[in-house]
């Protein structure tokens, strides 16, 4: 008696929970492709404000700098 390995049928994995679905898309259902579309934003945001914080961290140090010599 050989051990065969059981066979998996052809699949993906959600991009949003990582959960394994059959089907068209990529995302398991509207839930995870409303909620991807939300952290999205989240994480945009998230990179705006930082980004803002560097420009301004930058614009003050040159002001010292400047107003140092």
């Amino acid at each position: 008696m050989t051990d065969q390995p059981e066979k998996i049928p052809q699949h993906k994995h959600c991009r949003n929970c990582g959960k394994a679905f059959t089907g068209d898309g990529l995302f398991c259902g509207e839930d995870c492709r409303g909620s991807a579309g939300s952290e999205a934003k989240k994480k945009i945001r998230k990179l705006f404000l930082v980004w803002l914080l560097i420009v301004g961290v930058t614009i003050a140090a040159a002001a010292v700098y400047y107003m140092a010599q």
